[in-house]
């Protein structure tokens, strides 16, 4: 599974550079974005030019190595082109989008810059059910959510707001504190109704943690223990989103594994509690 996983990885984190990195203007990012959708549709089709072409201003070094890797990806395990499109549709929108009206909204954005990479490594391990799917999904977009209130500070330095504007005119939390520094108590309610949405969505994708073989099933259960860990910390500390960002460190480790491997009842006990 590993080659595949790479390939993957470099496909996305390339693009995701070219959308969020560095001092580009809007248009050179769009230009690089349409290059890397040329170049996927290349490889889709089965034309062999784009693994011929060297790597335009702008583009990695190593362009074509990724799209040779990931064509070989593509063909060999049927990997559909549609979730590669996605993720490349999300990262446009980072280009320009900075604030989210509603929930609507951003969850639209989550279907489409994290549900494909977790589609896509079932795919790469072997599976295809809609099931699995639809938990997976739940899974993504809960961990990105739990990155977003991880760093509503530094992603509001860089110009953005990921916590939907209804939540926030639902509890009077102010734009200016963020501009501030402040925390106040609007805030607080805001960030933990946020994190009850996404406590909800690991609850729902929970299923998947049981349903899938080897060191798959290991490796997810790890990434749930993980997200919903972070979002222990969130609330222990008050929702204090600007004070302190919340991880996962090498202290965790030993729980993480532990857990993971034993699995206990009392995991699924808490999601059905909550």
């Amino acid at each position: 599974m590993r080659p595949h996983i790479a390939a993957v990885y470099a496909f996305a984190r390339a693009a995701d550079d070219f959308a969020d990195e560095g001092d580009r203007p809007a248009e050179e990012r769009y230009r690089l974005l349409d290059l890397w959708r040329s170049r996927l549709r290349e490889v889709v089709s089965g034309t062999s030019c784009t693994t011929q072409r060297p790597p335009e201003a702008g583009e990695p070094v190593h362009t074509r190595e990724i799209f040779l890797a990931l064509g070989v990806s593509i063909r060999r395990l049927q990997l559909p082109a549609a979730l590669f499109e996605d993720l490349l549709s999300a990262f446009r929108q980072d280009v320009t989008v900075t604030r989210y009206q509603s929930w609507t909204t951003l969850f639209d954005y989550c279907r489409r810059s994290a549900n494909p990479i977790g589609r896509l490594v079932l795919r790469i391990g072997g599976y295809t059910a809609s099931d699995l799917d639809a938990w997976s999904d739940a899974i993504c977009t809960a961990l990105q959510l739990t990155n977003f209130w991880q760093d509503v500070r530094s992603d509001y330095a860089r110009g953005r707001i990921y916590l939907p504007l209804e939540e926030m005119r639902n509890h009077g939390a102010d734009e200016g504190a963020l501009t501030e520094g402040r925390i106040t108590p609007e805030w607080r309610h805001a960030v933990a109704a946020a994190v009850v949405r996404t406590r909800a969505l690991f609850n729902n994708g929970l299923p998947l943690c049981d349903r899938l073989r080897g060191r798959l099933r290991y490796e997810i259960r790890v990434t749930w223990l993980g997200g919903t860990r972070i979002l222990d910390r969130l609330e222990a500390m008050g929702f204090d989103v600007l004070s302190h960002r919340p991880t996962i460190g090498t202290t965790d480790i030993p729980w993480l594994a532990g857990t993971a491997l034993g699995w206990p009842r009392s995991i699924r006990q808490r999601a059905a509690s909550t």
